[in-house]
């Protein structure tokens, strides 16, 4: 795939840049409420934990479809989507259980959103003017997941902080591809320099 194929896909998404705009507020909005309500129990917090990856899953699965994506980026999302949607039923069926196990789950999400954010930032640093954002937010993740993989005195707190950020990261991503496809619009392809 080359530069103009991938500058392709943006533009073909650009049409649409307000709907990714919509869905990071969306996920902005819902990471204040996280933070806002006050969580006490697992059950509760993995019941919404179950909601936050479900739709994780579901906006992955739509990144799947999108224009202009390699096979090995439609791949990852693909895998990504399945391994959310497994993990959010999961959390519905079993919403009792520990922390240790709901932290596990968090750990591999925030690893695996990360290290996908970091190689599509590397990748298509060339394409999208915001690739430094994504690094970061991706730089991000991987730090929250292995955070989240440590003990650190089984706070259920903890839970619901990783939850607001994993919402917040995702609203964060989603706004940086509705900017990013924003300024393609209408731009002619052109090859990276």
């Amino acid at each position: 795939m080359t530069d103009i194929d991938v500058q392709r896909g943006f533009r073909a998404a650009a049409r649409f840049w307000w709907i990714f705009l919509v869905i990071g507020a969306a996920w902005l909005l819902f990471a204040i409420i996280v933070f806002r309500f006050d969580w006490r129990s697992v059950s509760a917090i993995s019941i919404l934990f179950g909601v936050v990856v479900i739709f994780a899953g579901i906006d992955e699965a739509f990144a799947v479809f999108a224009e202009g994506k390699s096979t090995w980026a439609r791949f990852g999302h693909g895998l990504l989507a399945v391994l959310f949607l497994i993990i959010g039923v999961v959390a519905f069926v079993h919403p009792g259980d520990t922390f240790a196990a709901l932290a596990a789950v968090m750990s591999f999400y925030f690893v695996l959103m990360g290290m996908l954010n970091v190689g599509l930032a590397v990748g298509f640093r060339h394409v999208n003017p915001a690739w430094w954002l994504q690094l970061l937010v991706g730089i991000v993740e991987i730090l929250i997941g292995f955070w989240a993989a440590g003990d650190f005195g089984h706070k259920t707190i903890l839970l619901v902080v990783w939850v607001g950020v994993l919402a917040l990261t995702r609203g964060i991503s989603a706004i940086m591809f509705a900017f990013a496809a924003r300024e393609l619009r209408g731009a002619e392809p052109r090859m990276a320099a």
